[in-house]
C-alpha cells in the first residue's frame, strides 16, 4: 500500500476540494471533509490504475510532482 498526500481546500461553491499532491491533475471534491476524502481516494485508485494500463502517460514511470524552494528579489 502506498500513501499519498491529499490537500483539502474550501471551494467557492461550498464544497471541499481535494487534490493529490503527488499526482498532477488528480482532483475531486465533496460536500464535506469525509466525502472529499472518500472521493479523492477513489480518484487516486483510478489514476494509478490508468497509469498501470497506459504507462505511456507517465514520464519515464515517474508521476510524482517535485517541489523546490526558490528565492526571488522582492
Amino acid at each position: 500500500m502506498k500513501k499519498y498526500t491529499a490537500i483539502l481546500t474550501p471551494g467557492q461553491d461550498g464544497y471541499i476540494v481535494a487534490e493529490c499532491a503527488e499526482l498532477p491533475g488528480c482532483i475531486s471534491q465533496g460536500k464535506n471533509r469525509a466525502e472529499a476524502l472518500r472521493n479523492i481516494k477513489e480518484a487516486i485508485q483510478l489514476y494509478v490504475e490508468c497509469l498501470r494500463e497506459h504507462p505511456e502517460f507517465s514520464k519515464n514511470g515517474e508521476t510524482l510532482n517535485h517541489a523546490e524552494v526558490v528565492a526571488v528579489m522582492a
